[in-house]
């Protein structure tokens, strides 16, 4: 992996790459995208997390992978942009690192949806694959192997997310950037609490099954008003 710089940056671009990564990352496409097409917001049904996991469960396939495509892209970009063009201004790979968290960081507290945010799975994905192609397969294929076997995509999610500071250090070094990731990793853990309670409870939803189906676009559930006398 070629080393740009390894010196931690400081100034005003290093600032104003943090700030536009994280407005970057506020954009929550899993609400976006369902309101395009005409769709339930997601976190108004299932386990009302705007990612593409609970996108999929209002039945449309196509809305689901382009909220994970987006998602993902939305940390990839920064990222890249950060390791083609930093160098200009003097960010290296630690600045990258750095902004794929703050991109990271606004999926999870999005400025412009309230601050009710995802989990952060393909975002932290895109970070990892931009920063270290490698890593990021490593990471990712870890995150396969456990939903293939297992059916839980969130263990996937967490067992991933736990080694991939690991492999970073193991077999690429202890680089400044490793911080970042190790944040990364640490929130996206943190972001899967229930899912944490719900598998030590075994009552975790396996892939394929659908804990609870999305409300009709424009009609969403409202508790039934007594009326006196009745």
């Amino acid at each position: 992996m070629e080393t740009v710089s390894t010196a931690w940056p400081a100034g005003l671009p290093l600032a104003a790459a943090l700030l536009l990564a994280y407005l970057i990352g506020s954009l929550s496409f899993a609400v976006i995208i369902s309101r395009g097409m005409g769709l339930a917001d997601p976190r108004s049904y299932g386990s009302k997390n705007p990612g593409a996991t609970n996108v999929l469960r209002s039945g449309n396939r196509a809305a689901a992978l382009l909220t994970l495509a987006f998602d993902a892209l939305k940390g990839y970009a920064p990222v890249l942009l950060c390791l083609v063009y930093g160098p200009r201004v003097g960010l290296g790979e630690t600045a990258a690192a750095f902004v794929g968290l703050a991109a990271f960081v606004g999926h999870l507290w999005p400025v412009f949806f309230r601050f009710h945010g995802g989990k952060g799975v393909a975002t932290a994905a895109g970070v990892l694959m931009a920063w270290n192609p490698g890593l990021g397969l490593a990471t990712l294929l870890s995150f396969a192997i456990v939903v293939l076997f297992m059916r839980y995509v969130s263990l996937g999610a967490i067992i991933a997310a736990a080694f991939a500071p690991f492999y970073q250090a193991l077999i690429w070094g202890l680089e400044p950037g490793l911080l970042a990731m190790g944040v990364m990793s640490l929130l996206l853990i943190w972001r899967h609490e229930d899912n944490i309670r719900k598998l030590l409870a075994g009552t975790e939803s396996r892939l394929g099954h659908k804990p609870a189906a999305a409300p009709p676009a424009g009609n969403p559930a409202r508790p039934r008003k007594h009326r006196k006398g009745h």
